[in-house]
């Protein structure tokens, strides 16, 4: 675990891999009949709680200022409640391949935003490898962009929508991190914030009602919450880690993963073509790992 907690690379792909599958049981959720609201509600409260509990068998407990309260809701907003609320609204209309897709275009947005504002931007190495995985995924989005219907311009402008939150909540986290404070932490108050925000939103334009459908798939809503909690120890890790524009490649692998468990236990079927796609994202995830390491080294050498 230590050597997995200190590896840009291994966190990448956990993480990513767990925010995959986000895709799947999100489908099965929406399909039983969970509002997009709610189903992200399920995620915040159940990640937040957990992680919660893990931080206080540590013995550790979560020191609220007027720094963290703001960290805590802004990330909650721009990184778990919209996206989640986009995302889960946009996979009855575009499918669960589709919207997969969306989470590749945070990496360029990321790159941008990053550049705009001075925020450890890549070098050129790590740029290509963007690029490489910007490629595959346009592979992809060619053979998946439609779930069996041509796609409502509306849905396509809101999973566009997807990514920019993202990337926003990238640099923020970044550029507002309160000093001090453990990954596990910002992961607990963010999500709760997350929630509680939800939470009002439901009960404001659905009522308690709207939580019926969750009882038609309580297995999808423990694997849920078990990889969400994992998930998001890892991704606050991660950031610190690897920063901003390497984080935000997770969605190329979550959209790799996407394909397998889509195949695997969904019955979808993809084209060679998209397959190809899954693999060049792959290496362009690994070049831009060659790219952070050469970085950790300079400064490392430049320290020394």
């Amino acid at each position: 675990m230590k050597l997995l907690w200190d590896s840009a690379l291994g966190l990448l792909v956990v993480t990513g891999g767990l925010l995959g599958l986000t895709l799947p049981f999100g489908k099965l959720a929406t399909a039983a009949g969970a509002p997009a609201m709610v189903w992200a509600f399920v995620i915040s409260l159940g990640a937040g709680g957990v992680l919660l509990c893990v931080l206080l068998a540590r013995g550790q407990r979560v020191r609220l200022t007027a720094h963290k309260l703001r960290y805590f809701f802004v990330t909650a907003a721009v990184s778990y409640a919209v996206p989640n609320l986009l995302m889960f609204s946009a996979i009855p209309h575009l499918g669960a391949g589709f919207t997969g897709i969306m989470f590749t275009l945070s990496p360029v947005i990321t790159l941008v935003f990053s550049i705009l504002l001075r925020v450890r931007r890549p070098n050129m190495l790590g740029i290509v490898g963007i690029a490489v995985g910007f490629l595959g995924a346009v592979m992809v989005a060619v053979t998946r962009g439609e779930a069996g219907q041509p796609a409502d311009l509306f849905w396509v402008v809101m999973g566009l929508l997807i990514p920019v939150s993202l990337a926003a909540g990238n640099i923020y986290r970044t550029v507002d991190w309160p000093e001090g404070t453990g990954p596990i932490e910002l992961a607990v108050g963010s999500h709760l914030a997350s929630a509680a925000m939800l939470l009002v939103g439901i009960l404001a334009l659905f009522g308690v009602k709207a939580f019926a459908p969750l009882g038609d798939v309580p297995l999808v809503v423990v694997a849920q919450v078990a990889s969400a909690s994992a998930m998001f120890a890892f991704f606050f890790r991660l950031q610190a880690v690897g920063g901003p524009v390497y984080l935000s490649q997770i969605g190329y692998v979550a959209a790799a993963v996407g394909l397998f468990a889509g195949t695997i236990f969904l019955g979808e079927h993809y084209q060679l073509l998209t397959w190809a796609g899954a693999v060049i994202i792959t290496a362009g995830v690994f070049i831009t790992t060659k790219a952070q390491s050469r970085t950790s080294m300079k400064a490392q050498s430049q320290a020394a």
